[in-house]
């Protein structure tokens, strides 16, 4: 299977796939303020992740690119959505343009339609500097996405099995691209321990990625003739990964994470914000409405997030998105018991 047929076949199985039944964002409850003292009308969503200005926390989240045609229809539409709405936006990865030059197109759409917006380059932790440069350049990117998926290149048949060079490449792009770096996980969360090693080469700008969104054990796992199903239920969910990621920023003040991984709503957005991220990514939720109804309605689904962020920060009494961290919340369940054991035991 080529790596654009590869691209397709991702769609079909990530679009196919349940769910888990629990979503972790439900052990976390926050705790309402009644006494409001804000003018709905005048709050602003705007918010800074380090050298990042952001219109929204929100932005689409890496899915697609490098399938042909097909996915460069989706990544047109999901970039016209961006520019409609104001939000930044994050293509797949680019490895397979920078290999085959004639998939180049299905990521340059995104700049072409959304001139002005924030967008994400993407590459594997395999790139090289200049690989990365590469993607910045494709894209005239404000940022670079490097993505970590160990588990996923370990369960696809064709994945790569050598990670010995990885974590000095990272290191390198950092110190030699002119934006920022945001490594990511892809639906399997980071743990403080991962996150403390980045910070040390460099990092810091972390998006946890976290389990509860597509997973990809599953989607790979269907592409094998005898799977690898245990790991199905591997990482860690994404509002467990906040909270770790929170320790480890609360002793590197320099340290920006962001929040992925099955966030189907604003409010799950707002409270991986009161957990500790200065964003949030959305992706799978958002190709299925793209898919499903059109960008019409794409884009009024990103409205509504909008209206979401904005009703809780009139109920928490947020002026500005970044206030939300800290806020009052109560934890359930197997969030709450990985909280006391991780965490607290830790501090």
């Amino acid at each position: 299977m080529t790596r654009s047929e590869r691209k397709i076949d991702h769609i079909h199985h990530a679009l196919g796939h349940e769910r888990d039944f629990h979503n972790h964002f439900d052990d976390v409850d926050i705790v309402h303020q009644s006494l409001a003292t804000l003018d709905f009308n005048q709050l602003s969503i705007e918010t800074r992740v380090g050298e990042l200005n952001l219109s929204s926390p929100l932005f689409v989240n890496a899915m697609t690119g490098g399938g042909g045609k097909k996915t460069e229809q989706i990544n047109r539409d999901l970039a016209l959505a961006a520019r409609e709405t104001g939000i930044g936006m994050a293509v797949g990865s680019q490895m397979s343009a920078i290999k085959n030059p004639e998939e180049r197109n299905t990521y340059q759409i995104v700049r072409d339609v959304n001139p002005e917006g924030v967008i994400f380059a993407n590459v594997g932790s395999e790139a090289d500097v200049e690989q990365a440069n590469r993607a910045i350049d494709m894209l005239k990117a404000d940022a670079l996405q490097i993505h970590i998926n160990t588990l996923q290149e370990m369960i696809m048949p064709e994945g790569d099995r050598n990670f010995t060079t990885r974590l000095r490449k990272i290191e390198k792009i950092i110190q030699r691209v002119e934006v920022p770096v945001i490594v990511k996980e892809v639906g399997y969360g980071m743990s403080k321990e991962t996150i403390n090693q980045l910070y040390d080469l460099g990092v810091r700008y972390i998006d946890v990625g976290g389990l509860g969104g597509t997973n990809f054990s599953r989607v790979e796992n269907k592409r094998r003739n005898k799977q690898l199903s245990s790991f199905n239920n591997w990482g860690i969910p994404t509002p467990l990964s906040i909270l770790e990621a929170s320790h480890s920023a609360a002793t590197h003040q320099d340290l920006h994470i962001i929040g992925s991984g099955g966030i189907r709503n604003g409010l799950d957005g707002v409270k991986a914000m009161v957990l500790g991220s200065k964003a949030f990514g959305m992706a799978g939720n958002l190709l299925r409405v793209l898919l499903e109804e059109g960008n019409d309605e794409l884009i009024s689904e990103i409205h509504h997030i909008h209206q979401e962020i904005k009703v809780a920060m009139m109920l928490l009494n947020v002026s500005h998105v970044k206030d939300f961290y800290g806020k009052p919340y109560v934890l359930y369940g197997r969030t709450k018991e990985w909280k006391e054991q991780r965490i607290e035991k830790s501090l």
